[in-house]
């Protein structure tokens, strides 16, 4: 591996070790167990390739861990994806409920409900326009699944099917 000519970054100590090993112990979240490891090996004295060979992460990652550390202690070494809320859902609650109530109904164009009618009916009345994978979900989200009726085989026997059909009646 070729070397920038940069010092390596080095670990600025914040805490005593018995107090990482404290919070080590104390962490209830997996990813952020890791991170307080790798900063407690590399605060006994652990080099680099040690702790990688321990705590499994690959250079640049480690890197990272001592960067957060060095700029905010424990906390910079939290797992911060709990706290995010990801993407607003593409329909408001409001706008939700207006499609429930639209699923309620047969479609304009009579059958059953699928993804792609369901994307219409957002981009009709919701001015929304949506791929119809999203329609899915929200029929889905909804408490809906897809109704078609099964195929039936090319070479099935229909007099034989209902002649099943009287006597399995009979005899049940």
């Amino acid at each position: 591996m070729a070397r920038t000519g940069r010092p390596p970054l080095e670990l600025q100590v914040q805490h005593e070790v018995e107090d990482l090993k404290a919070a080590y112990r104390a962490s209830t979240d997996a990813v952020e167990r890791r991170r307080i490891q790798a900063v407690w090996l590399l605060a006994q004295g652990k080099r680099r390739d040690e702790v990688q060979e321990i705590t499994a992460y690959a250079h640049s990652s480690l890197v990272t861990i001592i960067k957060r550390y060095n700029d905010h202690g424990l906390a910079g070494l939290a797992d911060k994806r709990h706290d995010n809320p990801g993407f607003a859902p593409l329909l408001s609650e409001a706008e939700q409920q207006a499609l429930y109530a639209a699923l309620q109904e047969a479609p304009e164009d009579g059958g059953v409900w699928s993804g792609k009618k369901v994307a219409a009916w957002i981009k009709r009345h919701l001015g929304k326009e949506i791929y119809v994978q999203r329609a899915y979900d929200y029929l889905e989200r909804l408490g809906f699944s897809v109704q078609r009726p099964r195929p039936a085989h090319l070479e099935a026997d229909l007099e034989a099917q209902e002649d099943f059909k009287k006597t399995r009646s009979q005899t049940g």
